[in-house]
């Protein structure tokens, strides 16, 4: 048997992940780096408050990070038992049925595809005016796109350990960015000071709710996929619990703070108001029209220095990249757990020599060209349509999964038998879904307003065609997997089920 030293790493099988890879902070620097701190504060949040006119935006941080803790209660409970890179997808094909299983996939790589590609948009649009104004290279956003993607798909072959180390060096800048941008506005805010209101319930659940709690949980995309990284982690059983409590302590605490500082920089009422953000000087370069996202850049310049600001602009770039990396793994590895199972061709179920799924990197990396290549060929703006239309479209479907998972919970647990107890694997998982349930059909509601950034901006026929594309790769998932179940039984019994390493390794834990 050929010995192994810290210098070489031993091949791996070409139909499995990399065993024991990631420990608990390589998976919470994956989730983190998803829900890209610094975008969300800087671009999320300003927007949100704009948008709604809603300044309640810190409270509904913590709301759904209390919706989500009760979600968390039963997708760890599920972790214990169940270790497979589909996630959702095996959730709920072990939890309610195959057939099931296979449209949530479906849901998935919708969801995770739109989510990487639009991220994208935002990252050529910021970048390439970053790079204009710093360097000689005055290239178009696109050109930009394309050369991230084929940074991404490069990582996207390594190991998944090299992945985790990129991430935590992006992400930890841009965390010290954002806490220190919140000190700065703690030590001297704006002109109205640090204000209650954005604790206020009645302002929370007053005005442009719907759409802000919409935008909101958008924030928290991403904090769910420690379990597509089960089958690559140290003690999986333990492991993606802990990463995902972690991660979303972290994410709605965090972001509920730093959204309440990001008020108090420009005013509580300034925030909200567009005419009040033009007068203090958020705006457009050329001064014409608000821009909510320039508040934490020109706050950091004012108070500290332009080099300090410049900093931040860059880590706002490294943020979505990051973003953009991890998401494109997440749709790796359901790729792979698909072709393993069979739903899709078996060569999306192999892995290269460093144990990544190699398939399905480059497949996502197809993707995310083609539908980049079409927007830029269309000459659809990368921010208000490109950036917009995905990432909100991705959004919805991930709260789908969401509401779809915590579902499975309690189908999974009403029919194995366990150790776990009646609040972790029934009511916390109930109570989860049918409040997600809920934002879902809030953001159904007021996708016109996600999409035009107005709330009484008159139906836009993409805030129909874009919920039907999802819905509609459901539904094509759920015939797909009724046709397996028909025709090819042996492949519809692997549906949702992981190998026989993966078997045993799980049933040496909790029953």
């Amino acid at each position: 048997m050929e010995a192994t030293t810290p210098d070489r790493v031993p091949d791996v099988a070409p139909e499995k992940l990399r065993r024991t890879a990631l420990g608990t902070s390589d998976i919470v620097f994956f989730i983190v780096a998803a829900s890209a701190p610094l975008t969300v504060i800087a671009g999320g949040v300003a927007s949100t408050y704009l948008v709604t006119g809603n300044a309640g935006v810190p409270l509904l941080f913590i709301v759904l990070g209390a919706i989500l803790a009760l979600f968390v209660t039963g997708y760890a409970a599920m972790s214990h038992h169940i270790t497979n890179a589909g996630a959702f997808y095996a959730y709920v094909s072990l939890g309610i049925n195959k057939v099931m299983g296979v449209g949530t996939a479906f849901i998935a790589l919708i969801a995770y595809n739109t989510m990487q590609v639009g991220i994208l948009g935002l990252f050529g649009a910021v970048f390439s005016a970053f790079m204009a104004q710093h360097t000689s290279l005055d290239w178009q956003w696109y050109t930009w796109v394309f050369v991230a993607i084929a940074v991404i798909g490069m990582l996207g072959w390594l190991r998944v350990d090299l992945n985790a180390k990129v991430l935590a060096l992006f992400l930890t800048a841009e965390i010290i960015v954002v806490a220190f941008f919140d000190l700065v506005v703690a030590t001297d805010p704006g002109p109205q000071g640090i204000v209650g209101d954005q604790w206020d319930p009645s302002i929370a659940f007053g005005a442009g709710f719907g759409a802000a709690i919409c935008f909101t949980m958008a924030a928290f995309v991403g904090f769910e996929s420690a379990a597509i990284y089960g089958e690559e982690c140290k003690e999986p059983r333990k492991t993606v619990a802990k990463a995902t409590y972690i991660a979303l302590g972290i994410t709605s605490i965090f972001y509920a703070l730093s959204a309440w500082m990001l008020a108090s920089a420009a005013g509580s009422d300034t925030v909200i108001n567009a005419k009040a953000l033009v007068e203090g000087g958020f705006t457009t370069p050329d001064g014409a029209a608000p821009d909510p996202t320039t508040i934490l850049f020109i706050t950091l310049d004012a108070q500290t220095s332009t080099t300090i600001a410049d900093i931040a602009n860059l880590l706002f770039c490294t943020s979505l990249f990051a973003a953009s990396l991890s998401f494109h793994n997440a749709v790796s590895r359901y790729f792979f757990a698909l072709g393993r199972a069979g739903v899709l061709p078996r060569a999306f179920g192999r892995t290269n020599r460093t144990g990544a799924p190699y398939i399905g990197s480059l497949t996502q990396t197809l993707i995310a060209a083609v539908i980049v290549f079409i927007f830029w060929q269309s000459d659809n703006d990368p921010v208000l349509q490109l950036f917009t239309w995905l990432t909100n479209l991705g959004a919805m479907g991930v709260i789908l999964l969401l509401a779809l998972a915590s579902f499975s919970v309690v189908g999974y647990f009403s029919r194995h038998p366990h150790n776990e107890t009646a609040w972790t694997s029934r009511y916390a998982p109930a109570l989860a879904g049918i409040a997600l349930t809920v934002v879902f059909f809030f953001v159904i509601g007021n996708f016109n307003t996600l999409i035009t950034g107005l709330p009484d901006a008159p139906t836009d026929d993409r805030s129909i065609i874009l919920p039907a594309i999802l819905i509609g790769g459901g539904i094509l998932g759920l015939i797909v997997g009724a046709v397996i179940k028909v025709r090819r039984p042996d492949v519809y019994a692997r549906i949702g089920e992981m190998g026989e390493e993966d078997i045993e390794r799980t049933r040496t834990g909790p029953t």
